[in-house]
């Protein structure tokens, strides 16, 4: 039983707040639609059978702060409204997750994919092997969600949510990836009191490896499949809508770019072909060069042929990248990595570059109630009074969290990104907020 206590009456300031949201949640959703309907294709509906074309679009930054602004105060309204017992339940007994894992393991977007009216459930059961009742119970926890719809009783159907779980999707691979992270969760508070992980920051010491410890298993060849894990990282590129860099950051201004830690192209191929005076240099380590290879001949052998683009292995932790170069892009790279590892990969950068020379690190980044002054983004990346920190969204944290599990690692403030900076004798001098990450360019620090 909740302890009861006499509490004050909510005063006019709170009821001033609560308003305040409510007109943050309206003048939002409005913004929202607009960027839908701009678009000459309304508003999509909660069942909508197909892709809005803003689902699929590259540059949708007005949309992703109106949703920003929207997410978060709805979050911050129901806190404030509801018992504070029915929202801390909701936080624990949350199976979304569960249910989710289900339908990609079964695959149940592909089947219904082929049947756009709907199909029953006996059917559908039958054809991913699994029990009617039990799936009818996952899909209903799912369609509460708006990811797939009951069209009739017993008869389920796509909405523009389950598609995107299907196995042709590059965030289908992001779950798979991540199929078995609630297990590192599981252990989370166990590594934080075990005498030999708790005040470890190396990767070998991550929740991860404790997991597969207490299994039996010493090491998880799945978890680093090379196929899924690139296909993974290319859902987090749609996921966090990092392709917007495309369109806001001065690529006119840049004659040549080295991808650090470049995986299979996920962001140079797109990068090449909407700006195709840049010459462009992958790198990461040997065998993921040769998928990068194979990548760029398939998305972009134009590219290849007008000899704008090269592949340079390298392990960045030990040798620096291609020297004299205009830009040293690092995409959820530094993230990866206690803050040792992230120092010495920005203390190797550095010794490549030269005067002009400009290094892009483009990761989530932590915003924080009481941060360090003069270390904030511009004022329309700040959360508007009464909303809460990071907008309320809880996006970064979460990531935040799973770098944590798998790695050990960790998402930074924008101080700690000063500071990580500094230590290589590199300075912030420019921040562009695209919402879901953030791009922060570092020049070489004057003396």
């Amino acid at each position: 039983m909740v302890e009861s206590r006499t509490l004050p009456k909510m005063t006019e300031s709170n009821e001033a707040k609560v308003e305040a949201l409510l007109d943050i949640i309206n003048s939002s959703a409005r913004e929202a639609m607009a960027e839908y309907k701009n678009t000459g294709h309304g508003v999509p509906g909660a069942d909508s059978s197909t892709f809005h074309p803003l689902d699929l679009a590259t540059d949708t930054l007005a949309l992703r702060k109106a949703i920003r602004l929207l997410e978060g105060a709805c979050g911050q309204l129901n806190t404030i409204l509801a018992p504070p017992q029915h929202t801390v339940y909701n936080f624990f007994n949350n199976y979304d997750w569960a249910c989710t894992n289900v339908a990609v393991q079964s695959r149940i977007a592909d089947i219904l994919d082929k049947h756009p009216e709907g199909l029953s459930v006996d059917v559908l059961a039958d054809a991913v092997n699994l029990d009617k009742i039990k799936t009818a119970r996952i899909l209903r926890v799912l369609v509460l969600r708006g990811c797939f719809k009951e069209v009739k009783r017993d008869v389920f159907a796509n909405t523009r949510l389950s598609l995107v779980l299907k196995s042709t999707s590059n965030v289908w691979y992001g779950f798979r990836h991540q199929q078995e992270y609630p297990k590192y969760a599981a252990v989370l508070y166990e590594t934080m009191i075990d005498q030999e992980f708790a005040n470890s920051d190396k990767v070998e010491k991550a929740p991860r490896v404790f997991a597969l410890r207490k299994e039996g298993r010493n090491n998880s060849n799945d978890f680093w499949d090379m196929d899924i894990f690139q296909r993974a990282m290319m859902a987090y590129t749609d996921v966090m809508g990092s392709f917007t860099v495309l369109h806001y950051y001065p690529w006119d201004n840049v004659s040549s770019v080295v991808d650090v830690g470049s995986g299979i192209g996920a962001m140079s191929i797109p990068l090449a072909k909407m700006f195709p005076h840049l010459r462009i240099t992958n790198q990461d380590l040997p065998e993921t060069i040769v998928q990068s290879r194979k990548a760029w001949e398939e998305n972009a052998p134009e590219a290849l042929l007008d000899g704008r683009v090269e592949f340079v292995p390298i392990n960045f932790l030990e040798e620096s990248p291609v020297v004299g170069k205009d830009v040293y892009y690092l995409r959820t790279i530094i993230h990866d990595w206690p803050d040792d590892e992230a120092r010495a990969i920005l203390h190797n950068i550095r010794k490549a570059m030269e005067p002009n020379s400009r290094v892009l690190i483009h990761e989530c980044v932590l915003l924080r109630t009481f941060e360090e002054p003069d270390v904030g983004a511009n004022e329309s990346s700040k959360a508007p009074e009464p909303t809460l920190l990071n907008f309320g969204s809880h996006t970064t944290y979460h990531i935040d969290m799973s770098m944590w599990l798998v790695a050990n690692s960790k998402e930074r403030t924008l101080n700690e990104f000063k500071i990580l900076g500094a230590s290589a004798g590199l300075v912030l001098t420019q921040i562009y907020d695209l919402v879901a990450t953030m791009v922060l360019e570092f020049r070489i620090a004057q003396d």
